[in-house]
């Protein structure tokens, strides 16, 4: 199963990236919603992680072109820093699937992923 992880932090990246590829998926890393929106148009995933903020193009932006644009009903899971439930709320009213709050258990994230995956 594919997954395209958008993270513009190289360490959350690198541990997510490590412990996704152990589980067995294949994992496609943007560190833009720019770069984010490219993979997902060119790699059909079966699962999408976005943060909230990011350069060029934040998570939002990429939750809103995944649903509207691409008519795609591919799971997304976002996550942001704490204390931003403004951001929580309208990436849920455009169609994100689940959140998780940063920072996060890698352990947490991978039952997330297995559930919306119906793993």
């Amino acid at each position: 199963m594919k997954i395209v992880l958008a993270e513009d932090n190289t360490t959350l990246s690198l541990l997510l990236k490590f412990r996704l590829e152990k589980e067995g998926f294949d994992l496609f890393m943007a560190k833009d919603g720019k770069e984010a929106l490219e993979l997902i148009e060119s790699n059909s995933p079966d699962l999408i992680i976005t943060d909230i903020m990011m350069p060029f193009i934040s998570g939002l932006e990429v939750i809103s072109h995944i649903r509207n644009k691409i008519n795609s009903e591919t799971p997304i899971i976002v996550f942001s820093a704490a204390g931003q439930e403004e951001m929580v709320l309208k990436a849920f009213n455009l169609g994100a699937n689940d959140f998780m709050g940063k920072p996060f258990s890698p352990n947490e994230l991978m039952i997330r992923v297995n559930r919306l995956l119906k793993i």
